[in-house]
């Protein structure tokens, strides 16, 4: 809801900066070219592109690696109930990397700074910045809770069969 709400009064204010652009001598025009340039109205569009890739695909990574520890610990289950609890912690691993996304998410988005006086302040170079982090930490949890899915899997079902396995499954 808030990003449409931004997004139509971005569209709004650029249409009546284009007419006022339209209006001025080509010596003001050159000038507000030139400010636009460093500052362009989409610019924060890469910043909460940033936000959302953060978000959206280290929870992806957690949904997997919850998912899958999960059906080994209930496979596990079955045979060895006693170990179910004890065995929980890849599932608490891979939930954790969805609080990561989170957090980042919040980060960038507290650094997103909306227009004043209808001239944006966000640079395009902040705001590449802040998609560049968004999807270091997105894609970073989504192979990390691929890995521990798969790992918490063979690991759970390993240590139901062996205890001596969960130190190792844990490492």
């Amino acid at each position: 809801y808030y990003f449409f709400r931004t997004l139509l009064s971005v569209s709004h204010k650029l249409r009546v900066l284009f007419r006022s652009f339209q209006r001025q001598k080509p010596k003001e025009q050159f000038n507000m070219s030139v400010e636009m340039e460093t500052c362009p109205a989409s610019a924060p569009f890469f910043g909460f592109m940033g936000v959302t890739s953060a978000l959206v695909f280290a929870n992806i990574g957690a949904a997997y690696g919850t998912a899958k520890s999960g059906v080994g610990i209930s496979s596990m289950g079955v045979m060895n109930p006693g170990l179910v609890m004890r065995n929980i912690i890849p599932v608490v691993m891979a939930g954790v990397l969805g609080i990561y996304g989170l957090i980042v998410a919040v980060i960038i988005q507290g650094s997103i700074v909306a227009p004043a006086n209808g001239l944006s302040q966000y640079s395009l170079y902040t705001g590449f910045a802040h998609l560049a982090a968004g999807l270091c930490c997105g894609l970073s949890g989504l192979a990390a809770g691929m890995a521990i899915g798969i790992v918490g899997d063979a690991g759970v079902r390993a240590v139901g069969q062996q205890e001596k396995l969960f130190v190792g499954m844990i490492l």
